[in-house]
């Protein structure tokens, strides 16, 4: 039995004991996630400096304070969340019990990317603890230094046999793939998603694929543009631009290209000085085959800006490029990287039919100060989110469901999307063995008259909001009734 194998048939186990049922432990175990993050606060940050070059507010603002507000919101909301959730009745089920009780799936898989490596591997696992799942959890083996001090520590704070860390490579990740789990949560490239759905389909387990793909970014002209590309300059090149929706590529038309650009070189001044190579809060590439993988997508473009590195820091400037069509090699692949392409095209019109004509994005983002091109850009184009004058916030918004469509991802978390992802929304209907009389009505019918009684009790809805409204309604006619009767009389 292999290593991983055992690590499941362990975690299946201490499911098995019920532990995780109370709402007590639950909270506990996310207090002491909670308790993990703030005591180890320094350690995770040196783990992500080496891992990626992030300074320590960077690691701050874009790994632990999400997963602190997460964790929080999942305490303050459980109870809320796990409750039993009545819904609309039938006439025949009118004095029964009939509710969704949310309940733990079992045993989930969670796979981390190392471009976060500590918010997208752990906050997927916040919902599994809240939804009362025991959870395998592996941590990229590429930002290394993370996924090691995840391993030692980890466990110090949660139960160890229900939420153990799994360590390794391709091999070991194959190996716990070959397992029977739950539920699988992988976020990564589209090309091992598709790896991660054909080892699922095998036990039937259900899936959750946060993905990727090439986010288009489009500039109306008569927007303001220096507001516009300010913000773009941020979305794009934090984290060294490793980032799954992070804007892929600008369309806009040729009247603003220039404009475009020297707003973007400007910006990348004002956030990276005249050197980001020294600037602190500008990271490094994750390794230098991806290093190696992104300078190669350069071919074939013009350089606007930037465009220098150095391979032994894993360095690459800010890199704006023009002269880019929709078949350069730039465009073939999501760039998870520090290049932005600028694409010019010659009307809104144009600019949805280039991106149609692609896989659907993680995030369509569109900068322009018209409602109607907005909604027009919502009704005409699909993807898993769509952001309107600003890039990344919408991933802050824990009410809002993160997650992909088609190639960019299937399913989707955050807050309470992530425990009912995570949950398996149970039917439930509670009758007694009384009023046989109206039962009767869902028998076999024998007669025409039977029948449109049957179709009244069991499909017919009753809206129990409404039905509350009409008695009330009712009973204070009646009462009304009652007492001008009684005036009448005296009068």
């Amino acid at each position: 039995m292999s290593r991983e194998q055992l690590v499941v048939e362990r975690a299946r186990k201490a499911f098995r004991t019920g532990n995780t049922k109370p709402l007590e432990y639950r909270i506990q175990q996310l207090k002491s996630l909670l308790r993990f993050i703030s005591e180890r606060r320094k350690d995770i940050a040196d783990a992500v400096k080496r891992d990626l070059g992030k300074s320590e507010h960077g690691t701050e603002l874009f790994e632990t304070m999400g997963l602190e507000g997460e964790i929080r919101l999942a305490i303050g909301k459980l109870a809320e969340w796990a409750a039993p959730r009545p819904v609309e009745k039938t006439p025949i089920t009118l004095l029964d019990e009939v509710y969704i009780k949310p309940e733990p799936l079992g045993v989930v898989l969670i796979i981390g990317a190392w471009n976060y490596p500590w918010a997208v591997t752990l906050q997927p696992l916040v919902g599994a603890i809240a939804a009362g799942n025991a959870a395998i959890i592996k941590p990229s083996e590429v930002s290394s230094h993370s996924a090691k001090l995840m391993e030692d520590l980890l466990p110090q704070y949660l139960d160890k046999e229900l939420y153990p860390v799994v360590t390794g490579g391709v091999t070991e990740t194959q190996e716990l793939l070959k397992q029977r789990f739950d539920h699988i949560f992988y976020t990564g490239s589209s090309t091992v998603g598709k790896l991660v759905m054909e080892a699922a389909a095998r036990h039937l387990t259900p899936v959750t694929l946060e993905l990727g793909g090439k986010s288009p970014c489009y500039i109306d002209k008569n927007c303001d543009i220096t507001v516009a590309c300010r913000r773009i300059t941020w979305g794009k090149f934090v984290n060294c631009g490793q980032t799954c929706i992070a804007p892929d590529y600008i369309l806009c038309e040729p009247s603003i290209q220039s404009r475009v650009v020297e707003e973007i070189k400007k910006n990348i001044k004002e956030f990276y000085t005249d050197d980001p190579k020294t600037f602190e809060d500008y990271g490094r590439i994750i390794n230098q085959r991806h290093l190696k993988r992104i300078m190669a997508l350069m071919e074939g473009s013009t350089v606007a800006v930037g465009g220098d590195s150095d391979e032994s820091q894993c360095y690459i400037a800010p890199t704006v490029l023009t002269g880019v069509t929709g078949t350069s090699k730039v465009m073939r692949e999501e760039i998870f990287g520090p290049l932005l392409p600028i694409i010019t095209v010659n009307s809104v019109d144009e600019a949805i039919c280039f991106i149609n004509e692609r896989e659907k994005p993680l995030v369509v983002y569109v900068f322009t100060n018209d409602n109607k091109l907005i909604k027009r850009m919502i009704a005409e184009t699909s993807s898993g989110a769509l952001l309107a004058n600003d890039c990344l916030v919408h991933f802050t918004v824990n009410t809002l469901p993160f997650g992909g469509v088609g190639n960019s991802g299937m399913g989707c978390y955050r807050g309470r999307h992530s425990f009912d992802q995570l949950s398996h929304l149970r039917s439930c209907l509670i009758k007694k063995l009384k009023m046989e009389v109206v039962n009767n009505m869902r028998y076999p019918p024998h007669t025409a008259r039977k029948m449109g009684w049957a179709r009244f009790f069991l499909v017919k809805q009753v809206n129990m909001c409404r039905l509350r409204r009409m008695a009330l309604l009712t009973l204070f006619t009646a009462i009304a009734a009652i007492a001008v009767q009684r005036f009448l009389r005296r009068g």
